[in-house]
């Protein structure tokens, strides 16, 4: 299914409640990204949250067994401590981390193993996994039409547009090439993220990406 048919799930908006939703991701570009996506998928925990930062790197794709436990151990309990720091309720935990691979059955393997061991480890609680396919940039292709607004020369091909971006080998290589100049950037991901929220375009991706499709299904399945 694609993201845009996955969209107007989750819950009522409920004024009263205020929070923080914690994230955790690869660097800051990777948090600033998801920061977007979460206000423009779910606006009424978006405005009434804080969204704080976890400044250590995700690391969880290549782990297993006992090493995988421990690891999503302390990402869950510096979720908390973050929360107890900023004194407010914790609504949600997004985890982030690229994959470097496509969306098949590998994917589905690691996506399986770390959303039964975070329900394990936090059961009941809200958590949406953002593992993307191939990586970040994968997800931003969804939104071609916000980058003219980052750079007016900037100009997704063709060939990148209305495609399957999460069986797209190295999105960032490609949008380096591909857009024009000035060349594109890591640091101009969360831009292109904020200039696609801005324009509302995030509701209505073009094409489709399994990683991302999940990831919003996460987030629209918080109650």
């Amino acid at each position: 299914m694609t993201p845009k048919g996955r969209q107007g799930g989750g819950r009522a908006p409920r004024a009263q409640e205020r929070g923080v939703i914690v994230l955790a991701g690869e660097d800051r570009n990777d948090c600033e990204i998801l920061a977007a996506l979460i206000r423009a998928h779910r606006p009424d925990l978006g405005t009434a949250a804080k969204l704080v930062r976890i400044n250590d790197p995700v690391r969880l794709r290549r782990k297993s067994g006992p090493k995988l436990a421990d690891a999503v151990e302390a990402l869950v309990g510096k979720a908390r401590a973050k929360a107890r720091l900023e004194r407010a309720e914790l609504l949600g935990f997004v985890v982030h981390e690229d994959l470097d691979g496509y969306t098949d059955t590998r994917y589905d393997r690691i996506r399986k193993t770390l959303t039964d061991e975070f329900a394990r480890q936090s059961p009941g609680s809200r958590t949406a996994l953002a593992l993307a396919a191939w990586e970040s940039e994968g997800w931003l292709l969804l939104f071609p039409d916000a980058f003219p607004h980052v750079r007016p020369r900037w100009k997704v091909p063709a060939q990148l547009l209305d495609r399957d971006t999460g069986r797209l080998k190295d999105a960032k290589e490609e949008l380096k090439r591909g857009l024009g100049s000035p060349v594109f950037r890591e640091s101009d991901g969360p831009t292109v993220a904020r200039e696609a929220l801005k324009h509302g375009l995030i509701p209505s991706p073009r094409g489709s990406n399994g990683s991302y499709a999940d990831f919003v299904g996460d987030l629209t399945g918080w109650t």
